[in-house]
This record gives C-alpha cells, sequence and structure tokens, in this order.
C-alpha cells in the first residue's frame, strides 16, 4: 500500500494518528514501525516524545472505536462475511483470526481489552468481540486506552533507546529484531498474570466452597 508507505516515511503527529488508527482497525500497518520510528525523531529533537505517545494512543482509541461499532451494530455473520471476503484477505484477516479474537475474549473477559492490546495477532481484533458482546462502550474506551498506552509506551521507549546505538539507515531492522524480544517478554507476563488469577479464582471459589460445609 503506497500510501502506507508515504506516511510511515514522513511521521509527524498528524500521520502517527492516522496509522495507528488504521491498525487498530483491519489495515496491516505494524505499530512497531510506527511509535518506535517516530520516538527515535523525539529523542533528535524533532517530535516531542510524549506527545507522539499521546496521538498514538489516541489513534488507537478512534481506530478500536470502529472495529467495537462494527461487532456492536453489524453483528457476527456480518463481521464474518467480511473477514473471509477478498478485501478481508488482502487485509490479512479471515473468519479463524477473528474466532481466536473472540475465544481470547470470552476466556479473559473484559480485562481482555487491556491485555489483547499487548498480544500480537490479538491486538488489532480484540475490539469486535467487545462489541459483540455489546460491552459498555466508556468501560471499553477506558480499557483499550490503558492497553494502548501501555504498548505504545513500551515502543516509543524502545524507539528512544535505539536512538543513542542505532544509525537511521539501520533503525527498523533493530526494531522489528527487539520486537521480537518484546513480544515474547509480554507473552511470558501475561501467561504468569493467566495463571495467577486463575490460582487466585480457584482459590477463592474452594474457600467458598468451605465455608458452606
Amino acid at each position: 500500500m503506497d500510501i502506507i508507505s508515504t506516511l510511515l516515511s514522513n511521521l509527524n503527529y498528524g500521520t502517527v494518528f492516522i496509522l495507528m488508527l488504521l491498525e487498530s482497525t483491519v489495515i496491516p500497518v505494524p505499530s512497531e514501525l510506527v511509535v518506535a520510528p517516530a520516538a527515535y525523531h523525539a529523542a533528535g529533537g524533532n517530535l516531542d516524545i510524549f506527545l507522539v505517545i499521546l496521538f498514538a494512543t489516541l489513534g488507537a482509541d478512534v481506530g478500536a472505536t470502529i472495529n467495537y461499532l462494527a461487532g456492536y451494530f453489524l453483528g457476527r455473520p456480518v463481521i464474518y462475511r467480511f473477514a473471509n471476503s477478498r478485501f478481508g484477505h488482502l487485509c490479512m484477516l479471515n473468519q479463524k483470526k477473528v474466532e481466536n479474537s473472540e475465544a481470547y475474549f470470552n476466556k479473559h473477559g473484559m480485562v481482555a481489552t487491556i491485555t489483547g492490546r499487548l498480544v500480537p495477532g490479538i491486538r488489532h481484533l480484540i475490539s469486535i468481540p467487545a462489541g459483540l458482546s455489546k460491552m459498555t462502550y466508556w468501560k471499553f474506551l477506558l480499557y483499550t486506552t490503558i492497553g494502548a498506552g501501555c504498548w505504545n509506551l513500551v515502543l516509543a521507549t524502545l524507539g528512544w533507546y535505539l536512538h543513542s546505538i542505532v544509525p537511521q539507515e539501520q533503525l527498523n531492522d533493530k526494531i522489528l529484531e527487539y520486537g521480537e524480544y518484546i513480544k515474547a517478554v509480554i507473552m511470558t507476563l501475561c501467561a504468569i498474570a493467566l495463571i495467577y488469577f486463575l490460582a487466585k479464582r480457584l482459590t477463592n471459589r474452594k474457600k467458598n466452597i468451605d465455608s458452606y460445609q
């Protein structure tokens, strides 16, 4: 997509907002190559790091809202039909990916709109099952903002750090390399958090059962 390539090569607050909006819908825009390079330029004095994070998060909120509204008003049959369409495939979307996002949401509940923003392959689709389940919009927006803000903060920190050790011509390759490590760490943390909450739930359930006996 030439227009996306053009936007990626001309990063400013407006293009960061637009690209992150697209990334949070179904358009295949890699957030790593938006926020981290923008933060890299901020470290060089061309942008403000806090405004980069702000506009990236606002863009993510707007894009996520579009997906939420689609799920809320269009319903599952229309969403699946779109996912299986030629345009859906051009966006690297298919029914299986939507089903995976639904399974993640159903398994983790409303908090999935926070943690899902950190999980590769789920991040840009987690808003759809939130809409399908008729989740309260303001609660959805709050959780989305927290999750997207945390992810953008991680990427911005990476871009700021790389400014001191990587020349610009090597930036994207290094971002993708470090991005794999970041994803591994995040997935590990999510797994630990899941085990903790499941153990806590089982402990509370056991206490409740014992109290009735």
